[in-house]
Order: C-alpha cells, then sequence, then structure tokens
C-alpha cells in the first residue's frame, strides 16, 4: 500500500516565491507611496515635514508572481526595548526596526539604491551602516519571515491578529499593476 501525499495550500504558496541573495538598503520614489498610501493605511510616507531624511526600505525581501516587495525601515522607539520580535516584527539593534505586516511591492524603476559612502551627513551614514551590518546578519530571518507573513495574510485573510494587521497584499499588487510610472523628461 503506497501513501498518498497531499500537498497541503501552503505548500503551493510556497513554491511561488524567490529569494534574492542580498538585501540593499533603498529609497523608493515618493509619488508612489503617496498614491499606494490612499489604499492601505498602513503604508508610511517617505519623509514627515519634521524628519531631515526619506524612509529607507530594505528589498528585495520577497518576489513573488513577478512583484518585488520591500519593507519600512522605522527608527528604533523607547516601546521597542519592550515589545519581543515577532514573526513580522524584526528589530535591527537598537536602531530601527523592520514591520514585515506592511511590506509592498513596488516597481524597480521606482526604487534606488542607497549607496551609504554617498550619504553627506556624516551621523546619518554611520547610522545606515551599522542598520546595514545588523540587516546583513539578519538575511535568512528576514527573508524566511517575510515569506511566513505573506503566506499566512493570503491563507487566514482578516481570521487571525497577524493577517489583520498586514497591508492587504492583492490589492496592493493590483494597485501596482496599474501604476502608471512617470516618463523622464529629456
Amino acid at each position: 500500500m503506497t501513501a498518498k501525499f497531499i500537498r497541503p495550500k501552503q505548500f503551493l504558496l510556497l513554491r511561488r516565491f524567490f529569494y534574492m541573495a542580498d538585501l540593499e538598503i533603498y529609497e523608493i520614489d515618493s509619488a508612489y507611496i503617496a498614491y499606494l498610501s490612499t489604499f492601505e493605511e498602513h503604508l508610511f510616507r517617505n519623509k514627515k515635514i519634521t524628519q531631515d531624511f526619506s524612509r529607507k526600505y530594505i528589498g528585495i525581501i520577497i518576489e513573488i508572481n513577478g512583484f518585488k516587495y520591500f519593507a519600512p525601515l522605522s527608527s528604533f522607539k523607547q516601546k521597542h526595548n519592550r515589545l519581543c520580535e515577532t514573526v513580522d516584527f524584526i528589530k535591527v539593534g537598537i536602531y530601527a526596526v523592520i514591520n514585515l505586516n506592511n511590506m509592498f511591492p513596488a516597481p524597480m524603476p521606482l526604487c534606488k539604491s542607497v549607496k551609504i559612502e554617498n550619504i553627506k551627513n556624516e551621523h546619518y551614514k554611520n547610522l545606515v551602516r551599522a542598520e546595514y551590518r545588523i540587516i546583513k546578519q539578519k538575511t535568512e530571518q528576514i527573508l524566511s519571515n517575510a515569506k511566513d507573513v505573506y503566506n499566512h495574510k493570503m491563507i487566514n485573510d482578516g481570521k487571525s491578529k497577524l493577517s489583520q494587521r498586514c497591508n492587504d497584499f492583492k490589492l496592493l499588487e493590483e494597485k501596482c499593476k496599474e501604476y502608471k510610472i512617470p516618463t523622464k523628461k529629456k
């Protein structure tokens, strides 16, 4: 008698993922972020008036169905000291946090890799360098957790606390497809 192996729905989702070997730090076009934020409340603006530097993102954390996903880096705050890491919340030392539940797809022409050595403000350059060093050490955890968060949202949409606090990945993929990338002026 042979055992019949049935693939669960979860497994079918997993096999569509592609991983990028190296995570990088990116800046993403502000107009695109503003566009997506009209559909999803968990997307933060690139820069507030009170901020000196624009928000950075890490990516490409997953690529699925042709969409490249990025996750926002947020400044470390006092409240983060008492929080434990979870599948969707990763600490980057005492410098930043990554909220994988807020990841989103973005077209590559709207994403610019940050060259740390070109950052003019020495203090900020050192901060980004320290964050990047820790991100590199946590690459495997970040990639694995991103896959788990994406799958969890797709399988449990709205049925769990985690899926409720995640961006609507299906909606953001649709909006990413619909977005008209501005042509560059000559």
